[in-house]
């Protein structure tokens, strides 16, 4: 036992100290990258770290600033005309809307966000990413928004720094082309930020760096807003809880797929609302569950919260005293990590099956795509999620099949109804309903009705239904109501289950509880009664 206690603190150890190391230059990046400062990204970092792996559902996950949540926040900035205090304040609102998603235990319904909808949201962001360091990288005056990017690269080849073309091309030849054999032991965000400052501060590049980061523990204070404010920032802070509860969650499936445990979600909902609702108040800015880092860490040999602990607590001891070192780290070299991420966070999975996926796949990703880029990050996840639910009722709506058939009953065994043998008239109808019976097949039930009169008894054939939505009690009723204003008598046959909900919903007031049955045979012994006899 103390052998395996050793063996899960040294592998902690390892992999604490290793998510640091990669957390450090992406928390200055997405600081940058936010707006707010590379500070704001380590504050955030230390804080949501540090509170997610304590409180957190998922032992092994490690928490930060993340690609999405950033952009989020560069955009929220830019719509708050660059207060920070009113971001702040939206971060606030972020971590106790996260905390009340985790309260009522929404978390499991994550799982159900349709793949094509993720997709497209995670390619987007990583097309974001890259088209908003493309001038940083090349020593250009940063743009806020993807369109604004697009519409700069004309000029950007007459506008290049040399210097910084120089020391970009350093850093992204070493993050995209070190030999795994070395970025085992050093990762190469960290290898890039060090070896490309180091050149350029021993060949006096002229480089747009960092500025100073403030040494020693934050300040903490309570964010500034008035009344009229509310609205726009309980919007902005919306979007970023629901953000972050979706990125949060989708690393912890990744993580229990790594480690064969099982996270609990909503717990986990409740740490990251925990960690980014007291990161506002020393200015940091909000994270989720980072993919990568939370990979590393496990890789690495992290098992429990000890790990998570620990990169919270390394990258404090780099705040209180490696600020000013990183303050010369240059806005190129930033840039070029960040495009790495960018790269990475686009779904190649998807990409490689895109001549073979489903076509209503393929439209649902494209469309989220381009509305994650050019429009809006939370509108693309709605449409994305509506559009994938419209398609999908369309889709079980064609396997929805009703037909209504002539029924011959025998009625040669009832004393007085020889007569009705030789009747040509059918005095029965079945109409035999096959599949989810709900709010999109109804339509083609009603537009039966008229096949239905001309008849005595009409029994609804529903054994094959696994189950029905109040759309369909509604439209079942009406149609009921009109057969007996017509002198029909309607009999149901339905599992015991959907008799039971109909029950509930109140079918009793239209359809006697009598003519519901269970047996196909049973129904027909009662009609052969009803036809011969005529009673109800």
């Amino acid at each position: 036992m103390q052998g395996l206690a050793y063996k899960r603190i040294v592998g902690d150890a390892f992999g604490g100290v290793t998510a640091s190391v990669i957390a450090l230059p992406l928390a200055l990046a997405f600081g940058v990258a936010s707006g707010v400062g590379a500070q704001a990204g380590i504050y955030g970092a230390i804080i949501l770290g540090l509170i997610a792996a304590l409180v957190g559902g998922t032992k092994v996950q490690i928490s930060g600033p993340t690609g999405p949540m950033t952009i989020v926040a560069a955009s929220t900035l830019v719509l708050f005309h660059g207060d920070v205090s009113l971001l702040m304040a939206a971060v606030l609102l972020t971590g106790l809307f996260q905390i009340f998603l985790g309260l009522l235990k929404v978390g499991k319904f994550v799982k159900y966000v349709p793949y094509p909808v993720i997709s497209g949201f995670m390619s987007g962001i990583g097309i974001i990413i890259i088209l908003l360091q493309i001038n940083p990288l090349l020593g250009i005056e940063g743009v806020k928004s993807p369109l604004e990017a697009v519409a700069s690269l004309g000029d950007i080849w007459t506008m290049f720094q040399t210097d910084a073309l120089f020391a970009s091309t350093i850093a992204l030849l070493i993050v995209f082309f070190t030999p795994k054999k070395i970025s085992r032991i050093i990762p190469t965000p960290l290898l890039a930020l060090v070896t490309v400052t180091a050149i350029s501060q021993l060949a006096d590049f002229q480089l747009a760096t960092i500025g100073t980061i403030p040494n020693g523990l934050p300040e903490i204070s309570l964010p500034n807003f008035t009344l009229s404010q509310i609205s726009i920032i309980v919007s902005a802070a919306m979007s970023l809880a629901v953000l972050g509860a979706i990125d949060s969650l989708l690393t912890s499936l990744v993580a229990d797929s790594l480690t064969k445990t099982e996270h609990n979600s909503d717990r986990e909902l409740i740490g990251q609302g925990l960690g980014n609702a007291l990161t506002a108040f020393v200015g940091g800015i909000p994270g989720a569950g980072a993919t990568m880092r939370t990979v590393v860490n496990v890789k690495s040999g992290g098992t429990t919260r000890l790990s998570g602990i620990l990169h919270a607590l390394i990258l404090l001891g780099v705040l209180l005293g490696l600020g000013e070192y990183a303050s010369i780290v240059p806005m190129a070299v930033l840039a070029a990590i960040l495009i790495k991420v960018g790269l990475d966070i686009v779904d190649y999975r998807f990409i490689k099956i895109i001549k073979k996926a489903p076509k209503h796949d393929l439209a649902i990703m494209f469309t989220v795509l381009f509305l994650t880029v050019f429009v809006d990050l939370i509108m693309a996840v709605g449409v994305g999620v509506v559009l994938a639910s419209v398609l999908l009722t369309v889709r079980m709506t064609s396997q929805v099949h009703s037909s209504v058939n002539d029924l011959e009953v025998s009625v040669r065994d009832i004393e007085g109804c020889e007569r009705l043998n030789h009747d040509k008239s059918f005095h029965v109808r079945v109409v035999d309903i096959d599949g989810p019976f709900f709010f999109g097949s109804t339509s083609r039930l009603v537009g039966q009705v008229g096949a239905m009169l001309e008849t005595k008894i009409v029994i609804f054939n529903c054994l094959k239904v696994p189950f029905i939505d109040l759309s369909a009690f509604f439209a079942l009723s009406e149609i009921i109501l009109k057969l007996k204003e017509n002198g029909i008598i309607p009999f149901i046959i339905v599992s015991d289950e959907i008799q039971k909900k109909l029950i509930e919903l109140g079918i009793s007031s239209t359809l006697s509880e009598k003519h519901i049955y269970h047996s196909f045979d049973k129904a027909v012994e009662h009609s052969r009664d009803h036809v011969c006899k005529n009673r109800s």
